[in-house]
């Protein structure tokens, strides 16, 4: 019985010093990603908008710079899932404000559950994508007089900007790999190119 708690204890001693290491190489590479990507949109922003603008600046981009440059391997922050992710779900925000204009509170939960079922459909899913929808239809009236343009810019360039922010940092980093698959391009044109 001793022996039994000892190693138990032995375990959970180990699982919690594994569980609380720094890794400070990881951490300055998340950092310098994650400034690197919001600050440029920002930067971006600055110089198209006033300070009471901030059109190019969503929060959904905070959500989806915590996957693609703190857990850069979860299937979930892949650029299928990025990209298409909040593309879908700033379509289907757009779509469904046009359809239900005056009812927020209809509009934005139809938009948001509709937005996570064709995320599954399409296996795109990025969970800061239901935020995309949802800006579109809680959004200020900026937000929402841009209508479908809001699909391409900010969600569109600003992903595009934080895709392309991860794939420069990340090569830098020799013990990260994002993409995941860095042939995804090569695999998704076999996938979908190649002849049966």
């Amino acid at each position: 019985m001793r022996k039994k708690i000892k190693r138990n204890a032995r375990l959970v001693r180990y699982v919690v010093y594994k569980e609380t290491l720094i890794d400070f190489k990881d951490h300055f590479w998340t950092f310098l990603g994650s400034f690197l990507g919001i600050g440029l949109i920002g930067l971006l922003n600055d110089k198209q908008f006033t300070d009471s603008d901030s059109l190019f600046l969503i929060g959904s981009f905070g959500a989806s710079s915590v996957l693609i440059y703190g857990i850069v391997n979860s299937p979930l922050a892949q650029p299928r899932n990025l990209i298409g992710g909040h593309v879908i779900c700033a379509l289907m925000g757009v779509t469904v404000h046009k359809i239900i204009p005056d009812q927020i509170w209809l509009s934005s939960a139809f938009a948001v559950s509709t937005s996570i079922v064709l995320m599954q459909v399409t296996k795109t899913l990025h969970p800061p994508g239901g935020a995309t929808a949802l800006i579109a239809n809680i959004g200020s009236e900026k937000i929402k007089a841009l209508g479908y343009m809001y699909v391409l810019s900010p969600v569109l360039s600003g992903v595009l900007i934080l895709f392309f922010v991860a794939v420069m940092v990340n090569r830098f980093a020799a013990h990260r790999k994002y993409p995941a698959n860095r042939n995804w391009y090569k695999v998704w044109e076999r996938k979908y190119f190649t002849r049966v």
